[in-house]
């Protein structure tokens, strides 16, 4: 069988796909990832999946560009004639889907989120909810992260008959071991995100300054790349005076959650399901997050983490004064709680086992 994957890039394909790919490939199918080359595009072609580079530009919106992504997914599928196809990501869902269905070829969406133009009220949202409906139209199956936004699908008849509710792409929890909790003379909070108002990054730095004026032994770090350059003098200027330490994107999160204390996501971005804190959770790490979909469903506030509100510095910052007054040992069992949810929950296997039968079931009928 020929499987081929199209995704926006090779770290999303590698970090959150990986172990998809593995399995299919120990079934013997021969396996291509369409994307942007980007980090550990080595790695997947070690492992025995083929690349095919291809710009997808998920931030374009110019419909020049989004036509010309449509021809060279249609190019593509005629010179790879693949037996199913799996989308990810909204441009792929959307014009891959599009290409596929044009051939009869049997796909596979997975809807990582619906993205602001399609949660936001206004014009973008009425042509991209037009869109996405003739991307997944013919799909054999969509696949939804979190229940808000297989509702949303389902209210606006955007979903075709069959879909599935997985629990997000899953977190390996051999790769993100239980750690242990540090003990040390800092607390150290993570944010581990693009750094852009959405994420919750102004909230974030607010808490830093005030949180370290209050608490000096607190350090707030920062990893991810910088999608709003309007942000660097401002991460410069706080990094100065001590309140946070930026450390840019990194290619691996597990050096941070070894010294972390606690991770920190107060996003407001329409998520699918959070690998930051699927991630940080199956360390052993504490959560504090936001109370909205993608997120609410990982944290037990109070039992695993603490639930803010979005866009709300001041509670963000009492949640993080609540976890301050904990002694160690119940933060250390919160961290314990975080990890007995994801295995329980979360676990990759359940999305690996889901995808495979499916794709099974496709290629059968097709």
């Amino acid at each position: 069988m020929k499987v081929l994957l199209l995704a926006n890039d090779s770290t999303y394909v590698y970090n959150l796909r990986r172990e998809v790919i593995e399995a299919m490939l120990a079934k013997g199918w021969q396996v291509a990832a369409a994307c942007d080359r980007k980090q550990h595009a080595e790695e997947l072609e070690q492992i025995g999946c083929r690349l095919l580079p291809l710009e997808v530009a998920r931030h374009g919106k110019n419909p020049l560009q989004d036509l010309a992504l449509l021809r060279s997914y249609g190019r593509l599928l005629d010179a790879e004639r693949p037996d199913v196809v799996l989308t990810y990501n909204i441009k792929p869902n959307v014009y891959g889907g599009m290409a596929c269905a044009k051939r009869g070829i049997p796909y596979l969406v997975n809807v990582c989120g619906l993205g602001t133009p399609v949660e936001n009220p206004g014009p973008m949202q009425v042509l991209t909810v037009a869109l996405y409906k003739r991307g997944v139209k013919k799909a054999a199956c969509v696949f939804f992260q979190n229940r808000e936004n297989e509702d949303f699908f389902n209210a606006r008849r955007m979903a075709p008959g069959h879909h599935h509710l997985l629990p997000g792409s899953g977190v390996n929890t051999a790769r993100f071991a239980l750690l242990p909790y540090p003990k040390g003379e800092t607390v150290d909070f993570l944010f581990i995100s693009r750094v852009m108002k959405e994420k919750g990054i102004d909230q974030y730095l607010e808490a830093a300054r005030v949180i370290h004026a209050r608490h000096p032994e607190t350090v707030f770090h920062i990893l991810g790349g910088c999608d709003d350059e309007s942000y660097r003098k401002i991460l410069a200027e706080m990094e100065a005076t001590g309140a946070i330490r930026y450390h840019g994107q990194q290619p691996s999160v597990l050096p941070f959650q070894e010294i972390s204390a606690c991770t920190v996501h107060p996003t407001y971005y329409p998520e699918g399901m959070s690998n930051v804190l699927l991630e940080s959770a199956a360390c052993g790490r504490p959560i504090i997050t936001t109370d909205r979909s993608g997120c609410r469903e990982i944290v037990e506030d109070g039992v695993n983490g603490f639930v803010c509100r979005q866009k709300d510095s001041a509670d963000l910052i009492a949640q993080i004064e609540k976890f301050l007054a904990l002694p160690w040992e119940q933060r250390r069992e919160m961290g314990l709680a975080a990890r007995r949810k994801v295995e329980r929950e979360f676990d990759r296997r359940i999305v690996v086992d889901a995808y495979l039968e499916e794709i099974e079931a496709a290629v059968k009928k097709s």
